[in-house]
């Protein structure tokens, strides 16, 4: 094999996620050593300069690669995203259903793949179920209060109505209060805060977020323009359509060299944004990166991963692929056989873990390991070069809304 990579720069887009990036960092540590120690590389890290950064020295197939790893941080944009308000949590989720539905994106999105719809109907439905149960129990309190103080109160019929009404209310308001507390383990406020940060401009980026995204543009530039053999950007479940945006506008600008720049899309969830009415935006910049020459895109998703757009070509089911198109390439991380019997049995109903399994190790690895990929001496390009797409791939045009910005 010959090393084309000696030093490479990594930058890496998260999904929605208000966690500190020290997260991933923590997760790579971990995770690349599980996988070094299977695979039979060497991989060492160390602190990098910035404070959301670290070092990857790693000797694989004879040969030594220095890797950059930076996290571009949005976690902020989503934290103040967080409604605390349980109202406003039942505000958004009116406003994301009826945005959905009313669209019609959600019935057209059904005619991908069922795991990620079904990712977005569980929080509406988990937190009306809280609401009714909410409800239920405020109304039983009542009724238990009016009639043990009925006959203690026969004369006072109203003043019984008020104390049962207001402890049918504070039951209600205490039940919805005590769910919320508990999100950390059924994810309800959590995933509807993340669909509902998407609807709310009905697919359009909200003036913070494109502020965020031109200052990762000016990072993923100034790497390009540094001596690193290769800039990888990485995307994540919804960081993908983030980084699918970030680098269009640098191909516009003529800020992007030859065989410098790659993108890798991990768990995208691109068709919840792009079949939104008002995602012209990201509608063009998918036809841009869809025919483009100057930066190579593998897409990585598997079946088992319910809350990803698994095997969906993003720019062809999005209804706006170019007369010639040649990117993403359409990969499946194959969960079921990268992942031992034993491996897989143990994840398989640990919906959102799994969702983050193409950032860990495989017991069983094939032609995706995330540490070759960020820190082994090939370029993401010749990796996969001459890799034939997924047979299993999406590419039928789906989307209703087809309009792209001038």
């Amino acid at each position: 094999m010959t090393q084309t990579v000696r030093r490479r720069r990594v930058l890496y887009i998260p999904g929605f996620d208000p966690f500190h990036p020290r997260r991933y960092r923590e997760l790579y540590r971990k995770e690349g050593a599980a996988q070094a120690a299977i695979s039979g590389y060497e991989l060492s890290q160390a602190k990098g300069d910035g404070p959301y950064s670290w070092d990857v020295s790693a000797r694989m197939d004879g040969v030594t690669v220095e890797t950059g790893i930076e996290v571009l941080v949005w976690s902020d944009i989503v934290s103040e995203s967080m409604s605390n308000s349980i109202p406003a949590t039942y505000a958004q989720l009116a406003r994301t259903a009826w945005t959905y539905i009313g669209s019609g994106a959600l019935f057209r999105l059904m005619r991908l793949r069922q795991g990620p719809v079904i990712a977005a109907l569980y929080p509406v439905v988990f937190l009306l179920a809280q609401l009714v149960g909410a409800v239920l129990m405020g109304a039983l309190a009542a009724w238990g209060l009016t009639a043990a103080l009925s006959p203690v109160l026969a004369g006072f019929p109203t003043t019984v109505a008020i104390l049962a009404g207001l402890l049918g209310i504070a039951v209600g308001i205490a039940l919805l209060r005590w769910f919320k507390a508990r999100d950390a383990k059924v994810f309800a406020y959590y995933l509807m805060h993340d669909y509902a940060f998407s609807a709310r401009l009905r697919g359009a980026n909200p003036p913070e977020l494109e502020a965020r995204m031109a200052a990762f543009g000016e990072t993923i530039a100034a790497a390009a323009a540094s001596d690193v053999d290769e800039v990888l950007v990485v995307g994540h479940s919804s960081g993908a359509h983030l980084a699918v945006s970030v680098l269009a506008d640098l191909i516009r600008a003529g800020r992007v060299p030859n065989d410098r720049v790659a993108f890798l899309s991990l768990g995208q969830v691109v068709p919840m944004v792009s079949f939104l009415p008002d995602a012209h935006r990201l509608r063009a910049d998918l036809n841009l990166m869809g025919g483009q020459d100057l930066i190579p895109w593998v897409d990585v998703t598997a079946p088992g991963d319910g809350c990803a757009f698994a095997l969906c070509d993003p720019v062809a089911v999005s209804g706006v692929a170019p007369a010639v198109q040649r990117w993403p390439l359409v990969i499946s991380a194959a969960f079921t056989q990268t992942l031992s019997p034993e491996r897989w049995n143990a994840l398989k109903r640990r919906y959102f873990r799994l969702h983050f399994q193409y950032l860990c190790a495989f017991d069983r690895p094939g032609d995706y390991d995330y540490f070759r990929i960020t820190a082994g001496p090939m370029t993401l390009d010749a990796r996969f070069a001459g890799r034939a797409p997924s047979p299993s791939r999406l590419t039928a045009a789906v989307n209703r809304f087809t309009a792209m910005a001038a």
